[in-house]
């Protein structure tokens, strides 16, 4: 088992390298808009996992997929002679949906706005169902000093 800055350093790297080469050597006409969000490594530096997003719809991923899944021979051999390790990890990619889950928390934040709109709405206009003072009050007409004298008795 390797350091874990180590193994965050290569992972950091990998990422960089994977970017750098899709940018500029991999030629395909299906590779998209793409970006290169994150990268791990296993403890043994043998299997890298390459984090992307695609700007567009399901057609511009599924091409850029196929992209760099054509171009994955090439890119190891990237990674591994810049890595200079024993043996150059294999690669895989996987689609990071961030931007789907970030439009479909916005969806319910806003939906739990509207709602909480809704019921301020309706507590404006509210009104207690009983009373507005229900608990017993006492009487202002006794004499405060018969009531101490009462509950000194009492004591």
């Amino acid at each position: 088992m390797s350091d874990p800055a180590k193994i965050r350093r290569h992972a950091e790297r990998v990422r960089e390298l994977v970017a750098e080469a899709v940018r500029t050597q991999v030629k395909d006409p299906r590779l998209g808009m793409i970006t290169i969000t994150d990268a791990r490594i296993t403890g043994d530096l043998r299997d890298a996992t390459v984090y992307y997003t695609v700007l567009g719809d399901s057609a511009a991923q599924a091409g850029t997929a196929a992209a760099l899944d054509s171009a994955k021979g090439l890119l190891r051999s990237t990674v591994g002679r810049a890595l200079g390790l024993r043996h150059s990890p294999t690669l895989t990619f996987i689609l990071d949906d961030v931007q789907d889950h970030a439009k479909q928390i916005d969806e319910l934040l806003a939906e739990a706005a509207e709602r909480d709109a809704r019921v301020q709405q309706l507590a404006a206009g509210a009104r207690y169902a009983g009373e507005p003072q229900p608990y017993r009050v006492a009487e202002d007409d006794e004499d405060p000093d018969e009531a101490a004298s009462t509950a000194d008795d009492r004591g």
